[in-house]
């Protein structure tokens, strides 16, 4: 039997736990089959440990809305504004402003 994308992902982390861009994938492919619990388990190991751009905050907090913890998804929103302003992505903290604004 072949193994899965997330077996592969998983399998890679025993190797090197701390690998942003192997957690970032994982958290992917959690997202592509809608395991929403594992991808937010996920995200939180990779945002605790990578300096994101913003994109991963985004994802979190759409995670947060899909399991319906709504004040994590705001706060979580909020964070991902001050990253993508750090990071000069204007357009993206602008997203995420309207998101927050619409929940």
């Amino acid at each position: 039997m072949t193994a899965s994308r997330i077996d592969i992902f998983k399998q890679m982390l025993v190797n090197d736990p701390v690998n942003s861009s192997i957690l970032f994938g994982l958290a992917k492919e959690y997202e592509k089959v809608g395991q929403t619990a594992e991808m937010i388990e996920t995200l939180e190991r990779y945002l605790a440990i990578a300096d994101d751009e913003g994109n991963a905050f985004g994802m979190l907090a759409r995670a947060y809305e899909t399991a319906a913890q709504p004040d994590k998804a705001k706060e979580t929103y909020r964070r991902g504004i001050e990253a993508a302003k750090t990071h000069g992505h204007p357009s993206m903290a602008e997203e995420y402003r309207l998101a927050l604004e619409e929940s």
